[in-house]
């Protein structure tokens, strides 16, 4: 039965794959197009284990079919036959495309559906995934700089060789950058953003990467180490705007969309709770940084703020925070960062006028 290893289009393609490892496996680490759909539980997979080391692969390999027979046999078949039919240009993944892939497929065989593997498993895949990453890098690199508010994201995602590090680590980057989705592990991290530059690069007119200024780390996950090192020495461009302009976008996508989006997720009341919470997390997390008094200062503006725009909706009374949190904390630390990289920016202007550099100036 037929096996591919042509990991790089796999990648490139976003191809559904049936992932059938473990629970606990998928989640330390899995491609962007996977569905985990297990041959064996974390506890059937745990019990397998312990087998194989006590008493060999046979008697590993008799328990795991002994686990997995009958109804329950019957019951994952008929999913992994529902995700064929659904992803008919689809591969069947385990870790190293051994036992467990090979069962898979020759049980699907036996119910006349012939459905081929991913030939070294995620295991080949994860690995290619770094390699292409490693090599991707090495093309020319534009960074997008700026105090907070900037519209940098924006402007990342208007190019066509533009990578949304942030949306793809589901954080914004500060200690307010939590989003409403949970981040993924650094290892799906990784192959999510594999799999953008992959894809981006078999476009004609790729030549460079655009990306935005960004830290080591963002949120919980980190940028690859070949990444991280050629953005030291990638040519930085700085949109500066006014204080008014960024506090507009701020104020939109900080207490009006993160306000609606927790609502839609939660409800009116716990939503405005969740809400809530984030904005004094965001606050907390810096207190140090801030020092305890002016952080003190700062909570009291805060939840004055949040009594005002819940009876009202008006959203001006955060702003008796967040100037000084801006003036004080991010916009210095900010300058302090880009002052070590004085040497590759190569512009500097409004956010418009940035746009217009960025369409019209290759590397």
């Amino acid at each position: 039965m037929k096996e591919v290893t042509d990991y790089r289009a796999i990648l490139c393609a976003g191809t559904p794959l049936i992932d059938v490892r473990a629970p606990v496996e998928f989640q330390q680490g899995a491609m962007p197009g996977a569905i985990n759909l297990p041959l064996m539980n974390d506890d059937e997979r745990a019990a397998v284990g312990t087998c194989y080391k006590r008493h060999g692969p046979e008697a590993a390999l008799a328990l795991g079919h002994q686990l997995v027979a009958g109804e329950r046999r019957q019951q994952r078949l008929a999913a992994w036959l529902a995700a064929c039919r659904q992803h008919p240009e689809g591969y069947i993944c385990c870790a190293r495309g051994g036992q467990r892939s090979h069962i898979v497929q020759q049980w699907l065989a036996e119910a006349g559906v012939n459905y081929p593997l991913v030939k070294g498993g995620y295991k080949a895949l994860r690995q290619a995934a770094i390699q292409a990453t490693d090599a991707l890098v090495q093309k020319p690199i534009v960074l997008i700089g700026g105090c907070t508010g900037s519209g940098k994201t924006q402007l990342v995602r208007q190019q066509p060789d533009g990578i949304d590090l942030e949306g793809l680590a589901r954080h914004r980057g500060s200690s307010f950058g939590r989003t409403l989705k949970t981040q993924l592990s650094q290892a799906s991290f990784e192959n999510l953003l594999a799999t953008e530059m992959v894809k981006i690069d078999a476009r004609p007119a790729s030549r460079r990467w655009v990306l935005e200024d960004e830290g080591p780390t963002i949120g919980a996950n980190h940028l690859p180490e070949s990444l991280r090192v050629r953005m030291l020495s990638a040519q930085v461009v700085v949109v500066e705007d006014p204080l008014a302009l960024r506090l507009e976008r701020l104020r939109d996508e900080y207490f009006v969309r993160m306000h609606h989006d927790f609502t839609a997720a939660y409800g009116e009341e716990a939503g405005w709770q969740a809400y809530s919470e984030y904005l004094h997390h965001g606050l907390f997390a810096i207190r140090r940084r801030l020092g305890l008094a002016r952080f003190a200062q700062l909570t009291a503006h805060l939840e004055s703020a949040l009594l005002a725009q819940q009876a009202s909706g008006d959203t001006d009374g955060h702003m008796a925070w967040l100037v000084p949190l801006l003036n004080e904390y991010y916009d210095p630390m900010y300058r302090y960062q880009l002052e070590k990289k004085a040497a590759n920016i190569v512009f500097r202007g409004p956010w418009q006028t940035v746009a217009d550099y960025l369409s019209h100036r290759g590397v």
